[in-house]
């Protein structure tokens, strides 16, 4: 695999991130637009951090395609609404009442419960709002984008479904296939959807969109498992927020379940899997290549 055109891996992807956040910048209403508690309990949540990895997903799977790179940029904004309006419900006390996310008090633990829940209603309603304003996504493209991101988050296989078995899982024993389902749905599909979405919004054939859906299936899942392992392995400086909360909530994870060496060969191999899906792209695929390695080895 010839080496990068960008200098690093790491510098591309903050290149990224700034883009993305400018458009964010220009998409969310202000902080004292009124009521300006519910739009600085928003902009708490989307700016206090994050990789940004489904806005990046997006835009490279697109780019493979030749996408217009300012409506790539606006999808995955959308998508990291989407993405921060599950991060504020997953973290309030009725889910995993966490006081940390990204380094910083949650939404929740800052403006209150019941604004911390109208603030992740508030942003995935904008993000609909965002995908289905006239003249943005390419010709045509809205509706079947915004099928592709309602089924992702929904309950037949989706992240709220994922969710709910996650939540019924807790405590009992699990066997291997329902864990595969809960991560698969509560995290994968929503990945697995931000690839999609950028190569529909690039007018991908439906032979490369076939392709492009294995990679975010298998990256999807492996991301999950490694943050599995990072609960267990990793610190919480590090990662911004508690860790070993999985053990003391009893909840179904990959190292509990295969522990933590079979764990990490398991993510291995889907990442390896997910790379081979991209065969057909060679060097044109790299950076997705790259991303793929990037979220299994990374610290936080």
């Amino acid at each position: 695999m010839s080496a990068t055109p960008h200098d690093t891996l790491h510098q591309y992807l903050n290149e990224i991130r700034r883009q993305v956040d400018e458009e964010l910048e220009r998409l969310l209403p202000g902080a004292q637009e009124y009521p300006p508690s519910i739009h600085q309990a928003m902009r708490h949540s989307v700016f206090a951090g994050g990789k940004r990895l489904r806005p990046i997903l997006c835009l490279e799977s697109g780019r493979l395609f030749q996408g217009e790179e300012k409506s790539l940029v606006h999808l995955g904004c959308a998508l990291e609404l989407i993405h921060t309006y599950s991060l504020i419900h997953d973290d309030l006390p009725a889910l995993d009442n966490d006081d940390l996310r990204r380094g910083k008090p949650t939404c929740h633990r800052v403006y209150g419960e019941a604004t911390a829940i109208l603030a992740g209603d508030a942003l995935l309603t904008l993000a609909f709002e965002v995908l289905s304003a006239p003249g943005l996504l390419p010709e045509g493209r809205s509706p079947r984008i915004i099928h592709e991101l309602a089924h992702a988050i929904g309950t037949r296989g989706g992240m709220v479904g994922g969710q709910v078995v996650d939540l019924e899982a807790a405590g009992r024993q699990t066997d291997a296939a329902t864990l595969q389902y809960i991560h698969s749905a509560k995290t994968g599909a929503f990945i697995r959807a931000a690839v999609r979405c950028g190569a529909l919004g690039a007018h991908a054939p439906e032979e490369d969109l076939a392709r492009l859906t294995v990679y975010g299936a298998k990256i999807g899942l492996a991301f999950q498992i490694a943050d599995d392992l990072l609960d267990v392995t990793g610190s919480k400086e590090e990662l911004g927020k508690s860790v070993g909360k999985d053990g003391q909530q009893q909840k179904a994870t990959y190292p509990a379940i295969h522990g933590l060496e079979e764990s990490q060969r398991i993510a291995s191999q889907l990442v390896r899997e997910a790379c081979a899906a991209l065969e057909p792209y060679g060097d044109r695929a790299q950076t997705l290549h790259e991303i793929a390695h990037f979220l299994i080895t990374r610290k936080t």
